[in-house]
């Protein structure tokens, strides 16, 4: 059956003409996120809907293509439909990359809708709200970044008002246009650092959080962009303060009931032991899927074990649990869902949300015991102490947590098998080369620690 049968299409008509759209950006993102599109007039919206729009694969990033191979498909999923709020004659679809007519394995959205799928099969329907951090800043004429509003120079800046006032007509622009496409945005502020923002948005399904992650990381840069500023998303883009996280809040439904709220929990966290058995797995491979949830070079100058300018990283590298303690990797800000600290701004969210909902489903596939939960201040603690009681890290860089997602099966299983390798395979050859050429690469700081000393 044609897909221009698809009764979704004729509603996508009838949406788009009465918003006068006349074009559709055909959208999908390689491992690193980075949104490719091509413009379709709304003329051609039948030919999008059947056959996609075609590209050469391996001009569009790290999606798993030679020059040799045929082109790629993006394949626009029609309830993705996203109007676009400053360009009224514009839209949006997130597509599935497809070849010859084939699911390509190595697209982060298609790994992600297998995963959803096999949760599905169990009875479970994954749900994540994301926040996602994010800094204004501008180029100094030696290319260096500084803040964009110079005014912002508060030894603790979170929560700031005059800072939020600075940057009201910005942080209003995205909160109206966030509500303008029915995603629900209740609330935003003036994070931990200088300059730092986060813009929150309702949960729902993963597969329509993450569509939505994709797009707003979009929207902030293009708007910005307009104000005459650069926003980032980068983990640590200054040394002394704060970094991005992009944290997730997870649960698993079935229908209207969430299967992870349990309000005689004896815990006194409103848990159920279903939850209790997601952590458990969540904490059995986190210094595995680390590896792509802090996926880049500069994810773990935010890991770490120090402080920063206002006194507290709010990325904790112990891995642990306990209830509204932003000091634990793990935290149970309320009864029924997880959040996870430890994911930043540079992370595929497809990716990062296939790795976590498959460690959450081993757990609960071997009942793994969560163990008690933590609520200390950790830190306040040493690492002497802290690695006597047992606790583990998440690993100290890239390189490290490449070595331990080489290992784990149950990810290299959910990142699913390409061609003549596994994604997970393919995934540790780009970080690792992403590694080396940082790593061979002499710094500024080298520089002024060795140049005299020898």
């Amino acid at each position: 059956m044609a897909v221009a049968t698809d009764p979704r299409l004729e509603e996508v008509r009838k949406i788009t003409k009465g918003r006068g759209v006349e074009f559709f950006f055909a959208q999908f993102v390689d491992m690193y996120s980075r949104p490719s599109a091509k413009l379709v007039p709304a003329a051609n919206l039948d030919d999008l809907a059947n056959d996609g729009a075609g590209f050469a694969g391996f001009a569009a990033g790290e999606i798993g293509q030679l020059p040799s191979d045929p082109d790629i498909a993006a394949m626009p999923d029609l309830d993705s439909l996203t109007l676009v709020p400053w360009q009224e004659n514009l839209a949006r679809f997130a597509c599935d990359v497809t070849v010859e007519g084939e699911p390509w394995p190595y697209c982060p959205r298609t790994i992600l809708k297998r995963q959803l799928a096999r949760a599905k099969e169990l009875g479970y329907d994954f749900k994540i709200g994301l926040e996602l951090e994010y800094f204004l800043v501008r180029r100094r004429a030696d290319g260096s970044i500084e803040i964009a509003d110079q005014q912002d120079t508060l030894e603790k800046p979170c929560y700031d008002m005059a800072g939020l006032t600075r940057r009201y007509d910005f942080l209003t622009t995205v909160s109206k246009y966030c509500n303008e496409m029915g995603w629900g945005n209740y609330a935003n502020d003036h994070e931990d650092a200088n300059g730092q923002f986060e813009q929150n948005f309702m949960y729902d399904d993963a597969l329509v959080s993450c569509d939505r992650a994709i797009f707003f990381r979009y929207m902030v840069h293009t708007l910005a962009e307009q104000h005459g500023m650069i926003a980032t998303f980068m983990p640590k883009p200054f040394t002394n303060l704060t970094g991005n996280g992009c944290h997730f809040h997870m649960s698993l439904w079935d229908g209207e009931t969430n299967l992870f709220l349990d309000e005689n929990d004896p815990r006194g966290l409103g848990l159920s032991e279903l939850a209790y058995n997601f952590i458990g797995g969540l904490k059995a491979h986190a210094r595995a899927y680390s590896a792509v949830t802090a996926p880049t070079v500069n994810s773990y100058k935010r890991l770490k074990l120090g402080t920063t300018t206002s006194g507290a990283t709010w990325s904790p590298v112990w891995i642990s649990y306990g209830y509204n303690n932003r000091t634990q990797m793990l935290r149970i800000p309320g009864p029924g869902r997880i959040e996870d600290r430890t994911i930043d701004g540079s992370t595929n969210p497809y990716l990062a949300a296939t790795a976590v909902l498959a460690a959450g489903l081993d757990g609960i596939d071997k009942k793994l015991d969560a163990g008690e939960p933590n609520n200390e201040n950790l830190y306040s603690i040493s690492y002497d102490e802290l690695s006597a009681r047992g606790l583990q890290t998440l690993p100290p860089n890239l390189l490290t947590a490449t070595m331990e997602l080489e290992q784990d099966d149950v990810l290299r299983g959910a990142l699913g098998h390409c061609r003549t390798e596994d994604y997970v395979d393919y995934f540790i050859k780009v970080k690792r080369d992403e590694w080396n050429r940082y790593h061979e690469h002499v710094t500024p700081w080298e520089i002024n620690e060795y140049l005299t000393r020898f």
